[in-house]
């Protein structure tokens, strides 16, 4: 019993342990060294030295040093790794990138840099003040309403730079009151239209209704429309021909009017 635990040591001495005291490296390599806003990139490379049941980070930080992605991934038997990163919504920002491997049994890190170049589908972002203080809205969804004077139906169409999430819209009456809610999912181009019928109860207030749309996880994507409701029905806005009609008809009447009187005093 005693020779076999003196062998069994004797075997275990010779099988490599890897740790953090152990001499090691990570190797990082991409084919792809300038890519397009809304192009997947490959990542690929090495470790050695390593525990092998402990996978790797791989950390993606943008121009701005944000961290975009930082995916744990594991790597083969002789220590090979490849990970296709794909362009967060709705692409990557333009500049340079850096992609950083680290793992828990190493001191020393590897990095790689790669650049994005061209039209980028990220909006600047601004700053719209609301009653809780400031809130950071990317103005990348775009609505407008269109109606029939004396219709009881809205037509909402609009656009939006990411495709994978419902659009909401929420319809508030004049005094802030929650009317109606609707959902609607954008088409493969970012395309998309939504109909409200008004009247009712809830539409009995006459004035300025304000449509909202919302889109994504923190409602980053807003825009909104108002439309002018008079006994639940469509009242659209004046535009310049309008007006102008409306003020040829006035100065009509008036002249008749003018008209009228002096033919009175002739007589």
């Amino acid at each position: 019993m005693l020779k076999f635990l003196v062998l069994m040591l004797f075997v275990i001495s010779f099988i490599p342990v890897y740790s953090a005291f152990g001499e090691g490296s990570i190797e990082l390599n991409s084919d792809q060294k300038i890519i397009q806003p809304t192009d997947s990139i490959v990542i690929h490379g090495s470790v050695t030295g390593v525990t092998n049941y402990v996978p790797l980070t791989l950390s993606v930080i943008a121009p701005d040093g944000e961290i975009i992605f930082s995916p744990q991934i594991s790597f083969d038997s002789d220590g090979n790794f490849m990970r296709l990163i794909h362009p967060p919504v709705p692409s990557f920002k333009v500049g340079e990138y850096s992609v950083i491997a680290s793992h828990d049994d190493l001191e020393e890190d590897a990095e790689i840099q790669f650049t994005v170049a061209g039209s980028s589908l990220v909006r600047e972002q601004a700053l719209q003040s609301t009653g809780e203080g400031n809130k950071i809205i990317y103005p990348g969804l775009e609505i407008s309403a269109e109606a029939v004077e004396g219709s009881d139906t809205i037509i909402l169409t609009g656009s939006t730079i990411t495709r994978d999430t419902d659009v909401t819209f929420s319809i508030h009456s004049p005094n802030g009151n929650l009317v109606s809610v609707e959902q609607v999912t954008p088409n493969p181009l970012g395309h998309f239209t939504v109909t409200i019928k008004t009247g009712g109860p809830l539409w009995a207030e006459d004035g300025t209704y304000t449509v909202t749309a919302n889109q994504g996880i923190s409602s980053e994507f807003e825009d909104s429309v108002e439309v002018e409701i008079v006994e639940g029905k469509i009242i659209p806005e004046f535009g310049t021909i309008a007006v102008m009609v409306l003020g040829i008809a006035i100065f009509s009447i008036i002249f008749v009017s003018s008209k009228s009187r002096l033919s009175i005093i002739k007589f």
